[in-house]
């Protein structure tokens, strides 16, 4: 189901790799268009949005261009992938990529999918954490699945669209704890973080950057991470695995563009990501976000998007999931 971790041999496993791969793909070639568009499915203040946003403070002097997050919802993910698939392949417009836009194409087969597209550039692994507000009587996953067997029916949990990895590990966590709950899908996780402060939701699933203001000021709590180790900001929160529920969820976060991109387009992107990964000012808020620098060059990605669709088909195949809610 999630990408395991010796398919991450070929990322660089340390900020201070990337220096290298600067250096090599550096070249002083002016980009060929002024204005970039980051296109993305999620809406503002969800996980993809936020990243993206900051991001684009360092990317942009890196690339040599203007860039613009835009979000266009819809589908799972099918309208922002039409956008860009159907977009001149020139280097102006680009799909900021997390799994779900692979799950999307495979379950609701939209006239344009995951294979509309061309990888580019991977830069992050985003560890999914579980978080509740600060006044839930929920402490850890073993609370979460004890109340849910002495009440049956009655817990909520709420995750992103249909189609993302989000939804995908929720289902894996009930499946796994043997607990009945309902699990109420949103837009982005903004609209998700709003209802688990408002108790319209017992927990929600996510990244930390999406909800950092409010964890800071005490308005919510993370109670369990899906990672191989305890998260090294978060060092009282256990990980699903050590409270019995063998998991490990593996987000990435990459870009993707229209089909037939140019080489030079293409290494300008390697060029700037690696640039912008090694800003001190980037580093210190990603850091704080607890994403983890996962650059992979064009033909990596490639590479690591096919094992993804794979692993995707595989899982789908063995849970007999056959089509988008």
């Amino acid at each position: 189901m999630f990408v395991k971790a010796s398919k991450f041999a070929i990322i660089a496993s340390a900020v201070g790799g990337l220096a290298l791969a600067s250096s090599a793909f550096a070249q002083d070639v002016k980009y060929p268009v002024s204005t970039v568009t980051l296109v993305t499915h999620s809406s503002p203040g969800g996980g993809t949005d936020v990243y993206l946003r900051e991001m684009v403070k360092y990317l942009a002097p890196a690339l040599g261009a203007d860039l613009a997050v835009e979000n266009v919802r819809g589908g799972s993910g099918a309208k922002a992938i039409a956008k860009v698939a159907t977009s001149p392949a020139d280097g102006s417009v680009f799909y900021g990529s997390t799994q779900s836009y692979i799950n999307m194409s495979l379950l609701s087969k939209p006239e344009f999918g995951h294979d509309s597209v061309e990888p580019v550039v991977g830069i992050f692994l985003d560890p999914q954490v579980i978080y509740v507000r600060k006044d839930s009587p929920l402490k850890s996953l073993t609370d979460v699945v004890t109340a849910a067997k002495a009440n049956p029916g009655t817990q909520k949990w709420g995750t992103g669209t249909p189609a993302s990895l989000e939804r995908q590990a929720l289902e894996e966590f009930k499946k796994k704890a043997g607990v009945d709950v309902t699990i109420v899908t949103h837009d982005g996780g903004g609209d998700m973080m709003i209802n688990v402060l408002n108790g319209s939701l017992d927990l929600g699933i996510g990244e930390i950057q999406e909800f950092r203001g409010q964890l800071d000021a005490g308005e919510i709590r993370i109670i369990g991470v899906f990672t191989d180790d305890r998260l090294p900001d978060y060092p009282d929160v256990k990980t699903a695995k050590e409270e019995g529920i063998d998991m490990v969820v593996k987000k990435f976060r990459g870009i993707v563009g229209p089909k037939g991109l140019p080489a030079d387009v293409v290494q300008a992107w390697e060029a700037a990501v690696t640039k912008a990964l090694l800003d001190p000012e980037f580093q210190k808020w990603y850091k704080a976000g607890s994403l983890i620098p996962a650059f992979m060059t064009h033909d990596e990605f490639a590479t690591f998007m096919a094992s993804v669709v794979r692993e995707q088909e595989a899982y789908f195949k063995e849970y007999g999931i056959t089509e988008m809610e």
